[in-house]
């Protein structure tokens, strides 16, 4: 039987590449993985003095593998510099100062987690080991360390307080307080971190130490960045980290906890009227009954129900006469807004204060308060903003205070009144409203809201 044509082509074509693949086995093998590696120079002295303080390693892969590259010295401690890293074929380098993975030795106390490390004075054999999918290929040699010792920029101290915080401005555990303590100065880096989440680093508080004297005690007053308008992190628990590192390279951290709750900016209005007066000032006569003191608190005044009074016309009015007023107030904000003060309705005369009701300012309360051109100081005569069944109250667990709050997104109303008692140099004179946050602010929003002219008619002044 004879053969086809195309099964004896097909025959030399398949001897002919058996012939060549052996002919290039033979004149050209297949190279190692690990092509070239070497480190020079050979001898290093890592102290930050800027003379032999790094070597550099080199090394050529003909195919893709793991990298492994260690220092073994002479007692048989490794010591790990790149722990399977992949890579693919192609020429590296990186510089080396000695700075390995972190490590403790055994008769040693470190007071935080130890990221890099220097190693010690020494002889070392490095290995570099490279591993591919069937194939795994070592090169070693050796390198001496000098003059290069250097203690650990250890954290020996890292405490947070509160560890449970609500930036919300309202003047309760609205900070947290993080110190850190240093064995010796090093650049410190203090931020939150969350799993999958991106760091959030804390700016450090510069106090009156000369800028080139080190601290080995740090300050970082954290608040979520409210203050500065921002919105803090979402509520929730947050890893601390503190991380040192020193001129060699030489990493410590330490980490704590904290969580948010409660946080945001704080957002709240004297409400805008679409027409008619946004603040209602009337007038109504005064009654021993409603005097307020310190120790005895008087009859609440009803709000203003007549509808002349939504006019924005200037008033007049007798001398020992009530001005009264009302308006809307509303905490548009996703956080509650805290309170205090005298209730809705309250009567101050002229004379008297907050202060003068045993009211004092309260940092992160908000208030209504009334003022005029003559009244001597801002916003003397204040209320709180809503009536004990609008607001709600929340004890602080640091403290066990009880505190009154504005739910989110509630809308109140807020009247009083002061007795016009006295007749100042200026008459008349401008009075208007606000909303006042307490040693916070005063917004732009919120100042000198809806004023009118007020004239004080007596037996000796005309009109």
């Amino acid at each position: 039987m004879r053969l086809s044509w195309k099964w004896l082509l097909g025959a030399a074509v398949v001897a002919v590449i058996i012939v060549v693949g052996v002919g290039l086995l033979v004149v050209q093998p297949p190279r190692p993985l690990i092509a070239a590696a070497a480190i020079e120079p050979a001898v290093i002295s890592p102290n930050a003095d800027g003379v032999d303080d790094i070597t550099r390693i080199s090394y050529e892969l003909t195919r893709a593998a793991d990298v492994t590259i260690t220092f073994e010295r002479e007692d048989g401690r490794a010591f790990v510099f790149r722990q399977d890293e992949p890579r693919t074929a192609g020429e590296y380098s990186v510089l080396f100062s000695g700075v390995v993975d972190g490590f403790v030795e055994p008769d040693e106390t470190v007071s935080g987690d130890v990221l890099r490390r220097l190693m010690p004075d020494g002889v070392y054999r490095w290995t570099l080991t490279a591993a591919g999918e069937s194939e795994t290929q070592t090169v070693t040699g050796t390198i001496t360390l000098q003059d290069g010792e250097a203690a650990l920029p250890d954290i020996v101290e890292l405490t947070v307080f509160p560890e449970v915080f609500t930036p919300n401005q309202d003047g309760v555990s609205d900070r947290s307080a993080i110190n850190v303590g240093l064995s010796q100065d090093a650049t410190l880096d203090v931020f939150l971190q969350q799993e999958g989440g991106e760091p959030i680093f804390l700016p450090e508080r510069l106090e009156t130490l000369a800028a080139d004297a080190p601290s080995l005690r740090r300050y970082f007053d954290y608040e979520g960045g409210v203050d500065l308008g921002a919105d803090p992190p979402a509520d929730g628990t947050y890893t601390v980290v503190a991380r040192t590192q020193d001129a060699v390279g030489q990493q410590v951290q330490r980490t704590a906890s904290l969580t948010i709750q409660n946080g945001g900016r704080p957002l709240a209005q004297i409400v805008p009227q679409p027409s008619g007066a946004t603040v209602v000032f009337d007038v109504q006569p005064y009654r021993d009954a409603y005097l307020t003191t310190a120790e005895a608190r008087g009859e609440l005044i009803s709000p203003p129900d007549d509808p002349q009074a939504l006019s924005t016309n200037a008033i007049s009015m007798a001398v020992g006469d009530l001005l009264v007023f009302k308006l809307t107030v509303e905490n548009y904000g996703d956080v509650p807004i805290r309170t205090a003060g005298s209730p809705p309705g309250t009567v101050y005369d002229w004379s008297q204060r907050a202060s003068t009701l045993g009211e004092f300012d309260e940092s992160g309360a908000w208030r209504v308060g009334i003022d005029c051109d003559t009244a001597g100081s801002v916003y003397p005569w204040r209320w709180r903003v809503g009536t004990d069944a609008e607001l709600v109250e929340q004890v602080d667990p640091a403290t066990g205070e009880t505190f009154l709050y504005l739910p989110a997104h509630a809308r109140v109303v807020v009247w009083g009144a002061v007795r016009m008692s006295e007749v100042e140099a200026r008459n008349p004179q401008n009075c208007w409203a606000g909303l006042i946050h307490e040693d916070v602010a005063i917004s732009q929003l919120n100042d000198y809201v809806g004023p009118r002219r007020i004239f004080l008619e007596t037996d000796a002044s005309q009109p």
